[in-house]
């Protein structure tokens, strides 16, 4: 395990908790203290739990005797599952989603028209035709498309173009896989048999084709990056347009007003993000519940006293009849019209924050027929007052709402940005499951929500990027110019990403299939190429941060592939590594020189990264020192995603029976999980023992269950009084044989715990290796400079060995060079 990993549990000294757990004596034991270990929420941890055991076959033909890890199975029992609410938790997590991510998309009533009509006050059959497509778009676009389809592409509750790229992984094969996760991962491939012919063809060219991989992994990374820029471009806008909005009340407000103004909104915004998003949601949901309201009221306020002749805009043939009267004039306003569903990727990209259910829910019975009625309400009034489009919310306001209309508006605004927020914390921490990203620290929030996060280090790298673009542009027009563009790359890799996952996870004809997605894409590639044109006035900025920050993740992703090739060249069972010679005492393979290990008293805790094969670390130590501790223990923390794991399946231990003691020990822990352990030998030692112990009971609890079983299906003898007796007489027997303790019925299992005791009492040493990786020679220029850039990043975001908190004076560091 990789001291980075052990960052991950918080580990705490409790002076006033601590006490002594003495161990059952062993046969030619040393000590018979075992010393105390010591856990948040339990500290009777001694019971023998029954595990199952897990049996492997073996090859005879090896060096040492049977080359079996024995033991328990860690690998299994906590893979990620979709949370599935009802009832008043789904209600309330529903409400907690207006909150979070209808800020955005919600806002857009206050400045779509006037964004759309650039020339001039609209005629009606402009406006209808407009309204037209802004209804449709609504419809299409959210309602039809992300809510009642790509919604369902989840990767077990997790949303975002990313996502859906790792659920393919799932059912292809198109990706290389680090070894910490690749024993885990939850493969479901499904069998050719099972699968249509052109899907089964599709899938093998995908899996065939090098550019295939390269091409989805790239369209992956970038969805993430496109909605990251989005998350330093949308907190400016919306603040700066709120804050903007005073200009109502007072005109002469100065520019640095607004933007010194704004950069302290943003910096109280970012500032509050630890709190998390059951607190923001709750706290935010009152603000957008209130304002959609007001849209809703002031739309059906406005239709009623202006003019409800603008319902015919539900009519599709005034959307049509847009294009064919404005042609090429029409699709440039696109531009203006795609505001209205902006924020619509953070809809699927915060699925994991809350649920499907929840979404829909909020969207359908609330968000959504709010708006159209705010879009519906604004024509109505600019219908009768065409110089209004200019400030249509504002301007069409009923008399006496104004202020408590700008209070809310302002408040609405500055909490817009939470939703990319939100996604852009839920997108980190997917790419950084699949080593796309060096690991940053995540907070999970919430107990109840397993997918609500915080992560410290990309939310004030946010700040700083919002804060710096408002100083930098300090106008929401200019803004306005980079807006938009990214949306409809990922709205338009969503179509095609959740295209492929309807073919390879549903099994979905391609016939069913096929017209959809034409007709979804044809809509957002009428959407996309309108937006390009915002390009020179603007929009390369996000296409630039996206561009950049997509060339890091993808840097990182080869640098870790390369790391992995290298580090695999050190991972293999133990007796490639180890043999015996005529004495039966260990010695290197001939692979590694031949020569005779030497025993240090001791215990060796080795930090194992991934928990299977055997450790590099172990590797370069016995090879370089041609020495093994007494007793050697491979240690390895699992995270899990629940927020706890309950004590009887937190440790997995296993022997290596072709190694005299040595052990591997897993601990899984949740993300709420506290070990508190005033030494972390201590808690090694307790597990290994306890697992010596278990599996002699069960060894035992076996043999006698036999022995019984055979004693009751023999004939007895002729003289049925004399085999009644003998029987009494052998469970009496029996009865005092089970009271004595399994150490000192087994000579075998009394010499393990002994040898056990003997190596805990001498001497303890936490060994950890520090791999440093070059660059080969023989590489060419390009992959020279990718990896060393690689390298220079790994350096400086690698975990200190100083900062774990182990007894420093027992770390010994193992130091060893890799080429990549």
């Amino acid at each position: 395990m990789s001291p980075q990993e052990m960052l991950s549990p918080s580990v705490k000294i409790a002076e006033d908790a601590l006490h002594r757990v003495r161990s059952a004596p062993a046969t030619g034991s040393s000590t018979g203290v075992a010393g105390g270990i010591f856990h948040a929420r339990s500290n009777s941890r001694l019971s023998v739990d029954a595990r199952s055991v897990r049996r492997q076959s073996h090859d005879p033909a090896t060096d040492v005797g049977r080359d079996v890890e024995e033991g328990d199975d860690w690998k299994g029992g906590h893979d990620k599952k979709k949370q599935v609410f009802r009832g008043w938790t789904l209600l309330w997590l529903s409400y907690q989603s207006i909150g979070a991510i209808y800020g955005d998309i919600g806002t857009s009533p206050l400045y779509v028209f006037s964004s759309t009509f650039l020339e001039g006050p609209p005629d009606y059959e402009d406006l209808v035709q407009v309204l037209s497509i802004i209804i449709w778009s609504l419809t299409i676009m959210v309602t039809l498309k992300y809510v009642f389809i790509i919604l369902h592409a989840d990767n077990e509750g997790e949303g975002g173009t990313f996502s859906t790229y790792s659920l393919l992984t799932r059912y292809a094969n198109i990706t290389n896989r680090d070894p910490r996760e690749e024993v885990t991962v939850k493969m479901e491939r499904h069998l050719s048999v099972d699968m249509r012919a052109p899907n089964r063809t599709l899938r093998h060219k995908m899996e065939e084709s090098r550019f295939m991989h390269a091409f989805l992994k790239t369209i992956g990374v970038l969805a993430v990056s496109m909605v990251i820029a989005d998350g330093v471009l949308t907190p400016a806008q919306s603040v700066l347009g709120a804050v903007q909005g005073l200009k109502v009340v007072k005109e002469d407000i100065s520019s640095s007003t607004i933007v010194g103004t704004s950069c302290g909104i943003l910096i109280l915004l970012f500032g509050i993000q630890p709190l998390g998003t059951t607190k923001l949601a709750s706290g935010f949901a009152p603000i957008v519940i209130t304002w959609l309201g007001f849209n809703a009221a002031f739309g059906i306020y406005n239709l009623v006293q202006f003019d409800w002749t603008i319902l015919k805009a539900f009519n599709p043939y005034f959307a049509i009849h847009f294009f064919e009267e404005h042609k090429t004039h029409g699709w440039k306003m696109l531009g203006g019209i795609l505001l209205s569903f902006t924020g619509v990727e953070a809809l699927f990209a915060d699925l994991g924050a809350f649920s499907l259910r929840a979404i829909q829910i909020s969207w359908m019975c609330y968000a959504y027929p709010c708006l159209l009625l705010a879009y519906i309400g604004q024509a109505a009034y600019i219908s009768m007052n065409p110089e209004a489009y200019s400030n249509p919310f504002f301007n069409s306001v009923p008399p006496g709402m104004l202020y408590p209309s700008l209070i809310i508006a302002v408040l609405a605004a500055i909490v817009a940005s939470q939703a990319m927020i939100t996604a852009t914390f839920q997108l980190i921490s997917q790419i950084m499951k699949l080593s796309y990203c060096p690991q940053v620290k995540i907070v999970h929030t919430s107990r109840i929500f397993h997918g609500q996060l915080y992560v410290p280090f990309l939310n004030w790298i946010l700040m700083c990027g919002a804060i710096l673009v408002t100083a930098v542009y300090s106008d929401t027009a200019r803004l306005g110019n980079a807006y938009g563009v990214c949306v409809m790359f990922v709205t338009f890799f969503d179509t095609c990403m959740v295209a492929l996952v309807s073919l390879l996870v549903w099994r979905l004809s391609p016939f069913i299939v096929f017209l959809p997605w034409l007709f979804f894409a044809t809509v957002d590639g009428l959407y996309l190429s309108s937006a390009l044109l915002k390009v020179p006035d603007g929009a390369w900025f996000t296409l630039t941060v996206s561009g950049i920050l997509t060339a890091l993740f993808l840097l990182w992703r080869f640098g870790k592939e390369n790391q992995w090739r290298a580090e695999a060249e050190d991972r293999f069972k133990p007796t490639q590594l180890l043999g015996k010679d005529n004495d039966g005492r260990l010695k290197l393979t001939e692979r590694w020189g031949g020569d005779r290990l030497s025993v240090i008293r001791g215990l060796g805790i080795y930090f194992d990264k991934t928990g299977v094969l055997t450790p590099s670390v172990f590797t370069h130590f016995v090879s370089k020192f041609a020495t093994v501790p007494e007793v050697a223990i491979f240690f390895h923390l699992h995270p899990v995603e629940v927020p706890t794991v309950d004590p009887e399946e937190r440790y997995a231990v296993s022997h290596f029976t072709a190694v005299p003691g040595c052990y591997r020990l897993v601990i899984k822990h949740g993300f709420m999980d506290e070990v508190i352990s005033p030494d972390l030998a201590a808690l090694v030692y307790e597990q290994v023992r306890k697992f010596i112990v278990r599996q002699a009971r069960e060894k035992y609890g076996l043999v006698e269950d036999i022995a019984q079983e055979h004693s009751s299906s023999t004939p007895g003898d002729d003289n049925e009084a004399s085999s009644a007796s003998g029987k009494n007489e052998g469970r009496a027997g029996k009865r005092v044989e089970t009271q004595v303790p399994i150490e000192l019925r087994d000579e075998k299992v009394a010499a393990e715990l002994a040898k056990l005791d003997r190596a805990y009492a001498a001497k303890i040493m936490y060994i950890v290796g520090k791999e440093q990786m070059k660059v080969q020679g023989s590489s060419s220029i390009g992959r020279k400079i990718i990896l060393s850039i690689f390298l220079w990043i790994r350096d400086n975001t690698r975990a200190k060995i100083a900062n774990l908190r182990l007894a420093m004076d027992r770390v010994v560091e193992v130091g060893f060079v890799k080429e990549i």
